[in-house]
């Protein structure tokens, strides 16, 4: 009986020593799995891409691909099945830089945080001015490099307007895939909630007959303003301008009708030869706008501000601001005065 009760007790002895050392061995793997998982990764790419069908073994390897070593392919399924990852990465671009630890990847891909890209459209850009910068932005996809403006209208779905004005300054964001066409959609689909929002909130008293006729002031006052905060005084020395029947005569129009041919220098021969958009030899509005304005520009052309005067200056300090004047007399003291300065300028700079 003795010795029975030895072997019985040299078996339990040993189930325990194997329960312990599993369980140590457990807790082993299990600390390498943790630490695995919130170590941040040393990828030699900066991004890397899942496409549509792309399973999660062929993603691992996308991801060895990119220099990513750390872990064996076993704690990254593991990991994937603790996450629900499995099975369910979404589609796209993630960013590797920072370094996200494999949970965070995961998590990403996972939850299709995808890398993001921006293009900003800037206030008083021209159409040219803008598809030369979705030209330039990266990684976007360019496809409407060969259409005419026409064209580009047209793939749209708006064949009828011209594109002048018609997207907002904004910042757009994209992902890769994305192209220009899709940002281009966004942005005219903003314009236009812009603009009909700008109309509808109106002031009663303006002599304008649609809301394309308050986009193509809100450009001109947008080309017109080198301070945001004059942009109501502009837009109410404009609309005065149009219910006497008076030109506007403002240089960006002649500018704009100038087109690829202007040098930066706008001479008196510009202001006297006609063009639609020469406000100087035209009465009313020019046939189209001659910009992007932005939201503030859309506003206070529905919304100008109320006063008597007619003519504006620039001050010549520097400051972008403008001297108002509501009589010619007075306008003419304050463009003499721009032009001392301007001479002035010009002596202080001249060498000695």
């Amino acid at each position: 009986m003795a010795g029975a009760k030895r072997g019985c007790l040299v078996v339990l002895a040993i189930l325990v020593l194997l329960v312990a050392l599993a369980g140590a061995g457990a807790a082993l793997l299990w600390q390498r799995q943790s630490s695995f998982a919130v170590t941040p990764v040393t990828p030699t790419q900066s991004s890397v891409t899942v496409v549509s069908g792309d399973s999660f073994t062929t993603v691992l390897g996308k991801l060895r691909a990119v220099g990513i070593d750390e872990g064996q392919d076993l704690q990254w399924q593991m990991l994937a099945r603790q996450l629900d990852a499995a099975g369910k990465l979404k589609v796209g671009e993630y960013a590797l830089e920072p370094a996200p630890t494999p949970r965070e990847l995961l998590r990403n891909m996972r939850q299709g945080k995808v890398l993001q890209y921006r293009v900003t459209i800037v206030e008083g850009w021209n159409t040219r001015q803008l598809r030369a910068a979705l030209n330039r932005a990266q990684p976007l996809q360019h496809t409407t490099n060969d259409m005419s403006d026409t064209e580009l209208m047209a793939a749209l779905g708006f064949a009828e307007q011209h594109p002048e004005g018609r997207f907002l300054p904004e910042t757009y964001i994209y992902q890769r895939g994305d192209n220009d066409l899709d940002v281009l959609k966004r942005a005219h689909a903003a314009m236009e909630k812009e603009l009909a929002a700008a109309w509808a909130s109106r002031a009663d008293d303006l002599p304008l007959t649609s809301p394309y006729e308050l986009l193509i002031l809100a450009s001109i006052i947008e080309k017109e303003t080198g301070l945001a905060s004059e942009r109501p005084q502009i837009a109410g020395v404009f609309m005065r301008r149009l219910k006497m029947g008076m030109r506007l005569q403002t240089d960006p129009t002649v500018i704009y009708g100038i087109g690829s041919a202007y040098d930066g220098n706008i001479r008196k021969s510009h202001l006297t030869t006609d063009t639609p958009y020469n406000t100087y030899t035209r009465a009313g509005l020019t046939p189209t706008p001659i910009a992007m304005p932005g939201r503030d520009a859309l506003q206070a052309a529905a919304h100008p501000a109320k006063g008597d005067t007619l003519y504006f200056v620039a001050v010549g300090d520097g400051s972008g601001a403008h001297v108002f004047s509501a009589s010619y007399s007075e306008h003419n003291a304050a463009v003499a005065r721009y032009l001392q300065r301007l001479r002035e300028k010009r002596s202080e700079a001249a060498p000695k």
